[in-house]
C-alpha cells in the first residue's frame, strides 16, 4: 500500500499564510492572500545550493582573519576566532571559551555540512532516513537563533573594557566574513523545502500521475 502524502490527496499549501487548499492548479493564487500556490518552493535546490557555496566560501576568512583587536600600552593584538577562544581558555574563563567554540566554530560547521547533506540527497531524491533527516533540519532551525553569539561576545567586551579605560577592543574584518556566514547559511536554510526530504524517486513518480489517484487507490 502506497503512503498517501499531501500532493498524491491533491492539496497545496501557502507558503505565505499557510492555509491548505484542495485540488488547486499549480501556481493557482492562493484565495487567502493571493501568492502563487506551488507544491514544492521552486527552485529550493539551486538557491540553497548558491547561498551552502557562498557560505563555504566566507567560512575561510571568517576563521583566519581577525575577529576582535585589542589596543592596550602594550601593543596591539589581534585574535581570531579560535585564537580568542584559546586567549578566554587559558585566561580561565573556560566557560565563555567553551560557548564562543560551540557557538562560532561547530555550530557554522554543523549548519553547513547538514545543509549539504540534506540538499544532497534531497537531489537526489534519496528515501534513507528520511524521518532522521526531517529532524535533522528541525534541529537546525532550533540551533540558528545562537549563531550570532560569537558577534554579540565582541561586542560586549568591547563596551566593557572602554567603560573600564584598559584597553580597547575593536571588532575586526573577520566579524564581517563571520556575520556574512550566518546570514547566508540563515539564508540557505530558508530557501531549502524540507518536503523536498520525502520525495523519493518512487514518490516522485506516483505523484506525477493525477493526484486525485490517491483516493481511488484508497477505496479499492
Amino acid at each position: 500500500m502506497t503512503t498517501p502524502t499531501a500532493a498524491r490527496l491533491g492539496l497545496l499549501s501557502c507558503h505565505h499564510c499557510g492555509t491548505v487548499w484542495r485540488d488547486a492548479a499549480e501556481g493557482a493564487p492562493c484565495g487567502r492572500c493571493g501568492t502563487h500556490l506551488h507544491r514544492r518552493k521552486p527552485q529550493s535546490i539551486q538557491r540553497t545550493w548558491a547561498y551552502l557555496i557562498a557560505a563555504c566560501i566566507m567560512y575561510v576568512p571568517a576563521n583566519m582573519l581577525p575577529v576582535m583587536i585589542t589596543r592596550s600600552l602594550l601593543g596591539a593584538q589581534y585574535d581570531t576566532i579560535l585564537s580568542g577562544v584559546i586567549y578566554f581558555w587559558v585566561s580561565g574563563a573556560y566557560g565563555l571559551a567553551a560557548i564562543i567554540f560551540i557557538a562560532s566554530f561547530l555550530v557554522p560547521l554543523f549548519k553547513l555540512t547538514s545543509l549539504i547533506l540534506l540538499a544532497v540527497l534531497a537531489q537526489r531524491h534519496s528515501d534513507w532516513r528520511q524521518p532522521e533527516r526531517a529532524k535533522l533540519y528541525q534541529a537546525l532551525e532550533i540551533i540558528g537563533r545562537w549563531s550570532m553569539l560569537d558577534v554579540f561576545v565582541v561586542s560586549l567586551l568591547a563596551g566593557l573594557v572602554r567603560i573600564q579605560g584598559f584597553a580597547e577592543i575593536t571588532a575586526g574584518i573577520g566579524i564581517a566574513a563571520f556575520g556574512a556566514v550566518v546570514v547566508l547559511t540563515m539564508l540557505a536554510s530558508l530557501s531549502f523545502d524540507p518536503r523536498l526530504t520525502w520525495d523519493s524517486k518512487n514518490v516522485m513518480d506516483d505523484e506525477e500521475a493525477d493526484p486525485r489517484m490517491a483516493s481511488k487507490e484508497s477505496t479499492a
